[in-house]
């Protein structure tokens, strides 16, 4: 039996965890943060929390005879990103990153690319009627825009502080372009602000549809070493990495 570990919190994660669950050759654990509360349901064993850092994690590996961690955490996620990488490294352990590409621009984009959430909270203009679709704990920057109004969009009530002027909107995707047009047109957004996370994403396309402006904060750079850009990918990576790790007969 050989051991998958997946850091998880992404669609992809969820998918990767599926498409390995009828797997008898691997146990595979799934490891959330626990930012989100009701995370949805998934195959194989789950944890939920943090492992106290690079150190926790590298004994995490040891003491679980981990054969492989697989790194499908948010591309934002920088730290714990970083984490994995020096885990694996104190307690020697094949590593993947499955990092979904960033969104690219396409003709009708109104993108201002900033490079964090300072950067983006300085460049809104005053009277700006914004979405902000940035999660929940990152709100801090917008907290002393008075003079912008924010509809704050996330699957759970958000952490303070929070700007005086706004709307707290819960709700959980996947979106329809449609049903975000609709959205921001009832709510008269003028401007949009967004992480560069990748993946399908409805709210770039109703502001590309509606013309209206995108402040959008470039991610962090990957983790080095391996990288898989899709879950077939990630399926091949294992694949090849199974044919060459010994089986303990459990």
């Amino acid at each position: 039996m050989r051991r998958v570990l997946i850091l998880g919190g992404t669609t992809e994660a969820a998918a990767l965890a599926r498409a390995l669950a009828a797997r008898p050759d691997l146990e595979v654990t799934t490891s959330l943060a626990g930012r989100t509360r009701s995370p949805a349901a998934l195959p194989g064993r789950l944890r939920t929390g943090g492992f106290g850092g690079a150190a926790g994690l590298a004994d995490f590996l040891a003491s679980r005879g981990i054969d492989a961690l697989i790194d499908a955490t948010h591309p934002f996620a920088a730290r714990i990103s970083a984490n994995a990488v020096e885990a694996c490294r104190l307690h020697p352990t094949p590593r993947l990153a499955l990092v979904r590409p960033p969104w690219e621009p396409q003709p009708g984009d109104r993108w201002t690319p900033v490079p964090d959430l300072p950067a983006a909270a300085a460049a809104l203009p005053s009277g700006a009627r914004t979405l902000l679709a940035i999660g929940r704990q990152d709100l801090d920057p917008f907290s002393a825009r008075t003079d912008v109004w924010f509809l704050i969009r996330s699957v759970e009530p958000p952490d303070g502080p929070l700007p005086p002027n706004h709307a707290v909107l819960t709700a959980r995707g996947p979106f329809r372009v449609d049903d975000e047009v609709a959205l921001l047109t009832t709510h008269r957004i003028t401007t949009v602000v967004a992480k560069n996370s990748g993946g399908n994403d409805a709210k770039l396309d109703a502001a590309r549809r509606l013309g209206l402006p995108v402040l959008l904060v470039s991610r962090p750079p990957p983790p080095p070493g391996a990288r898989a850009a899709t879950v077939a990918e990630a399926l091949a990576w294992l694949d090849a990495l199974v044919d060459i790790i010994p089986n303990d007969g459990a």
